[in-house]
């Protein structure tokens, strides 16, 4: 039997119209798959397509098979879907992001900030210098009146200065480490962010190989059902599926799109173009381990620098409130002249000079109540450490199990799963070519190969942000607000002008 009676003989069989599509199709398709990018699998050499010879009996001509389609990127680039022009690389993205990422900026001002602080709490007390006048006679003011200038100056004891810059200098380091914290935060985001647009950009190249794989087969049983050779219903059929294959193909191109929206406002950059991303989602790397994250995250953890800092910080605070018991050194002198006249010789008393010297005495106020919440303040700090060393734990045990998990299930898409779905699609087309096997079962595997293409590239995608959070100390939320450090020991913050005070000794 020739190709045309043979087409002919499937025209009038069950699922006709697919049949006679499936088999115009068998040269190109094979081909067209193997090419979808991010797959090891060597594209297969297409079969020549032979002439149909004409049916005697038809009265038509059979309509010839499509020459080899083009390449599935070069389909894309006619349709639009994925911009050929300059590819856009993780790299590229990250410096963006550090660049205009709002919150980086807000971390570094937090951290000069408490800069600011940590040089405003050591700084001296300011001098007062006034003006005083005394035995001022209404009758005669010139006669006995004392007038003068003076200087007072509070000097602190028991080293406040000194450790209430010790308390910022933590707090400082608190800022830093909350900085360091938010970039990985950002960091982690963005990638992420671009591991799912890849995956997304991935789905939208298989979903329009199939989709186009569709469209040929509506066009082809449109031309039988022209010369008679298919009926009405099959056509519907083929449609339909040209149909649902556009409607994939429309859901991978929103996700895309969705997904670079996501990646311009991580990046600071709203208006970011979408564009074909650079790499691979199957350039994984090497296993992580467990055991060496857990001592890595232990050790650098940005979280547990601030928290170790905050400890610091809670023990300067409680020697900062110790030191509040020792009582300051008030000062005052000045020279004044007096009116006054001396009994002896009649002449005014001249120039005076005077000197105050005095020290608080801590009778009433010790500092009882600010020592013991300095005390309470680091027991809660300490426990704070230990809290965060154990949700770590629990984190990395919770992250890792979830990157081992799609691990394995990468690995047995890869080397299981995907190799056998094309092999057996390869069988079921192999043997429809041979008059062996039916359409509607070459549909079948088609529909199972591209559904597990599919789930294999989440897996990769799931695998690849599961690494990069567990790299990154599995920091998140790059549009977070930033978590500051306290504003000031309480009870001794410096006051505007550089004066020490305000804490309990002086209440």
């Amino acid at each position: 039997m020739n190709h045309s009676r043979r087409l002919r003989a499937l025209a009038r069989a069950p699922f006709g119209a697919l049949a006679v599509a499936a088999a115009l199709l068998a040269w190109a398709g094979p081909r067209a798959l193997a090419q979808h990018e991010g797959h090891t699998t060597p594209a297969r050499q297409a079969t020549p397509t032979p002439t149909p010879t004409p049916d005697p009996h038809a009265g038509h001509a059979m309509p010839a098979a499509p020459a080899a389609p083009q390449t599935p990127a070069s389909r894309r680039a006619r349709a639009g879907l994925i911009p050929e022009g300059p590819v856009v690389t993780l790299e590229e993205l990250e410096r963006t992001a550090a660049e205009r990422n709002p919150t980086l900026a807000q971390a570094a001002a937090s951290v000069r900030a408490a800069e600011g602080r940590r040089r405003q709490a050591g700084a001296f007390p300011n001098p007062v210098v006034g003006y005083s006048a005394d035995e001022l006679a209404f009758r005669a003011p010139g006669e006995r009146s004392v007038h003068g200038v003076f200087v007072e100056q509070t000097i602190p004891l028991g080293g406040k200065l000194g450790k209430a810059k010790r308390v910022f200098e933590r707090e400082r380091e608190q800022a830093e480490a909350t900085a360091e914290a938010q970039r990985l935060r950002v960091v982690n985001s963005v990638r992420a962010l671009y591991f799912e647009a890849l995956g997304a950009q991935q789905l939208v190249e298989l979903r329009a190989d199939l989709a186009d794989l569709a469209r040929e087969a509506v066009g082809i049983t449109a031309e039988l059902y022209n010369v008679g050779q298919a009926d009405r219903p099959d056509q519907l059929e083929i449609e339909i599926e040209a149909e649902r294959a556009e409607v994939e193909l429309l859901r991978a191109r929103t996700d895309w799109e969705q997904a670079w929206r996501a990646l311009g406002a991580m990046t600071g950059d709203p208006g970011l173009r979408p564009a074909r991303l650079a790499g691979s989602l199957e350039e994984g790397g090497a296993a992580l381990d467990q055991e060496q994250l857990l001592a890595t995250l232990l050790r650098d953890s940005p979280e547990l620098r601030a928290a170790r800092a905050g400890v610091e910080r809670a023990r300067a605070v409680l020697a900062r409130q110790r030191a509040e018991r020792a009582p300051d050194l008030f000062v005052r002198g000045g020279v004044g002249y007096n009116n006054e006249l001396l009994e002896s010789d009649g002449r005014k008393t001249g120039a005076e000079g005077s000197i105050e010297v005095g020290v608080t005495v801590p009778i009433f106020n010790r500092n009882r109540g600010g020592v013991a919440e300095a005390e309470a303040e680091l027991d809660i700090a300490e426990r704070e450490l230990e809290r965060l060393q154990l949700a770590l734990r629990s984190r990395l045990a919770g992250s890792f199990r979830g990157y081992s998990n799609a691990r394995q299930t990468v690995e047995r898409y890869r080397t299981q799963i995907v190799p056998r779905a094309r092999r057996a699609y390869e069988m079921y087309l192999s043997n429809f070519r041979q008059m062996a096997a039916s359409y509607p079962q070459v549909l079948i595997a088609q529909r199972t190969l591209f559904q597990v293409e599919v789930e294999y590239a989440r897996a990769l995608v799931e695998l690849r942000r599961g690494a990069a959070s567990l790299r990154g100390f599995m920091l998140e939320g790059g549009l977070d607000a930033v978590g500051t450090a306290g504003e000031g020991a309480e009870g001794f913050a410096p006051r505007p002008g550089g004066e020490a005070g305000g804490g309990p000794g002086e209440r």
